[in-house]
């Protein structure tokens, strides 16, 4: 299997598994992430961070949220410089200027950014493993 086979292969096995890591994920955090204004004693808008972990845009070009960790899958929107959104979890996948991580973004679409190109606050865990310890908080998962 050639590598652009297998990058698509691992893309869709982890849609899937992002999918269902994402509707317990986001379900349970909706509204943490979400952006929140408060008025400063001057009255301008201070923008807060979203809920740990999340992730910044480091590149004064922006960023493209992608369908699957890729850069041969499609383009389902764009964070421009200094941008700050929620993290689901990271996965390896396609290496990107020797930087291979590639987050879950919190958002309905469920999109992937490149580590490259944002910096994490706050520990991101694998996939993998939350999938994990979701499965196991819900014994009627396993059959």
């Amino acid at each position: 299997m050639n590598s652009v086979a297998t990058i698509a292969a691992r893309g869709a096995r982890l849609a899937a598994a992002g999918g269902l890591v994402s509707a317990m994920v986001f379900g349970a955090t909706a509204g943490i992430g979400a952006t929140a204004q408060a008025a400063g004693p001057s009255g301008e808008q201070a923008v807060m961070a979203p809920a740990k972990p999340y992730a910044t845009v480091t590149t004064k070009a922006g960023l493209n949220k992608r369908q699957f960790p890729s850069t041969d899958s499609s383009v389902r929107g764009f964070l421009p410089y200094r941008a700050q959104v929620g993290v689901v979890c990271k996965v390896r996948a396609q290496n990107i200027a020797g930087n291979d991580i590639w987050y879950l973004v919190r958002d309905k679409s469920q999109p992937w950014i490149s580590a490259k190109y944002a910096a994490n606050t706050g520990y991101v865990k694998y996939c993998k493993d939350v999938l994990r310890s979701k499965v196991r908080q819900m014994p009627r998962a396993m059959g």
